[in-house]
């Protein structure tokens, strides 16, 4: 129940005027305290950029070093920002030597298939789970390059991790 302010009377719930002094309902008070304002939550701070990156992070570099193979690794070993930064210089590295290697087995693969080594069945499915193996090991060092871990691919990380230097 309301009060009317000027008088003190209670007026009733839905009544635009007090019944006795004929004050306007909107100046009753009521014994309600008025609602605190609400606080804004703190701001959330993004991720630090690479210093003059134009808002690449490093971890979202590394990543992208291994989307376009060896040329986006060469890319990003050429960027100012970035050839300076040991964890993008690293993938980058390693996404140049994964993609060698890649293309080597590739290449000897190709040559097995001219010689006719096997039936062409037994091939074809080979070939298929090994291209299937390459894609999904790609997304994981890709998955593990976004979440700032530095993955290292047997005999191939260490070579990347020599050439990246100290910094690294």
């Amino acid at each position: 129940m309301k009060s009317c302010s000027k008088c003190g009377s209670v007026v009733p719930e839905g009544a635009s005027f007090c019944g006795v002094c004929g004050s306007p309902v909107a100046a009753a008070s009521s014994p309600v305290a008025p609602p605190s304002p609400a606080v804004p939550p703190p701001p959330v701070a993004p991720p630090s950029p690479v210093a003059g990156a134009g808002g690449l992070t490093s971890n979202m570099a590394a990543a992208l070093s291994y989307l376009g193979a060896f040329v986006t690794g060469i890319i990003f070993l050429s960027i100012e920002p970035y050839k300076r930064n040991g964890f993008v210089r690293f993938h980058a590295f390693q996404s140049i030597c994964f993609s060698i290697v890649v293309i080597v087995i590739s290449i000897i693969w190709s040559n097995f298939l001219i010689v006719g080594f096997l039936s062409w069945g037994i091939l074809a499915l080979v070939w298929f789970f090994f291209r299937l193996a390459v894609f999904l090991y790609w997304i994981f060092l890709m998955y593990k390059a976004y979440n700032n871990e530095r993955y290292m691919i047997p005999f191939v990380g260490e070579f990347a991790l020599k050439q990246a230097g100290k910094e690294a």
